[in-house]
């Protein structure tokens, strides 16, 4: 089990648009994948568990993968996060 932290950067933080491509991304893995914040953890594949978080810009989450490809999983995540979903 790996886990890292990332800090939400984009301006809408993980709502809507940016929360489907993410969970887009993680149903690309085979790992279990989790994101935390405070004391709530979701499932990162489900639209409705990331919409619950409500992540907004400058938060800080804590991602966690299980699974052959965990490593993967986490360093594609955070990339996506760190491009800021491409918005403006």
């Amino acid at each position: 089990m790996k886990s890292c932290e990332v800090v939400i950067v984009n301006a809408s933080g993980l709502h809507a648009r940016p929360a489907t491509f993410f969970i887009q991304k993680a149903n690309t893995y085979k790992s279990s994948i989790w994101v935390e914040k405070e004391d709530r953890k979701v499932n990162a594949k489900s639209l409705l568990g990331v919409l619950s978080l409500g992540i907004a810009k400058g938060m800080s989450v804590t991602l966690t993968a299980e699974g052959p490809d965990e490593a993967e999983a986490l360093a594609g995540l955070t990339a996506l996060i760190d491009s800021g979903f491409a918005e403006a």
